[in-house]
């Protein structure tokens, strides 16, 4: 039983530790935000660099179930946050076509109502780190610095969460992961 847990930890570290070297790529609490600029669903060309002076929650998706709750929570941090300077955006970093990012939207359990971008050369993906890390929320400062991110849904990027950090950086603090 011994050989067997000692095989199983040898095989195991190195798969973890290669998840969690990718996994802290993600983070990068205190970096400038990568810039972009792409079209939205509706057709609308759509930068970061457009927000500036504004509090930006940026969730990059794929199609997929924990994608779909992330986003139906960035719709819910858009109605909290409306009439404030916060700009909620969502991109679909996978590069799917536009007819199925367009059928996955009007699956969501709300009408999705932020501009939800269209990535077809996967550019977000690459510039922050996305991938097998999917759904991703960060939260970028009024200059443009990322000041909070999370992996994953619910209790980690709930909008009670997402909306308590957007909050701080309206209030003018900062705020680190």
């Amino acid at each position: 039983m011994k050989r067997l847990a000692l095989l199983f930890s040898v095989l195991l570290f190195p798969m973890l530790a290669v998840h969690l070297v990718l996994a802290a790529g993600l983070f990068k609490a205190g970096e400038k935000a990568p810039s972009f600029t792409l079209t939205a669903i509706t057709g609308e060309t759509v930068g970061l660099d457009t927000y500036k002076g504004k509090v930006v929650v940026l969730g990059l998706f794929h199609i997929c179930d924990p994608c779909m709750m992330q986003g139906s929570t960035l719709q819910k941090v858009s109605e909290m946050t409306k009439g404030k300077d916060v700009a909620v955006l969502g991109v679909n970093s996978s590069g799917d076509s536009k007819k199925s990012v367009g059928e996955f939207l009007s699956a969501f359990p709300v009408k999705v109502t932020y501009p939800y971008l269209l990535d077809p050369n996967k550019v977000t993906d690459k510039l922050y780190g996305g991938g097998k890390f999917i759904p991703n929320v960060y939260v970028i400062d009024q200059q443009g610095v990322i000041r909070w991110q999370r992996v994953g849904n619910m209790d980690l990027a709930g909008e009670e969460v997402i909306v308590a950090e957007v909050e701080k950086l309206l209030a003018g603090g900062t705020n680190k992961m």
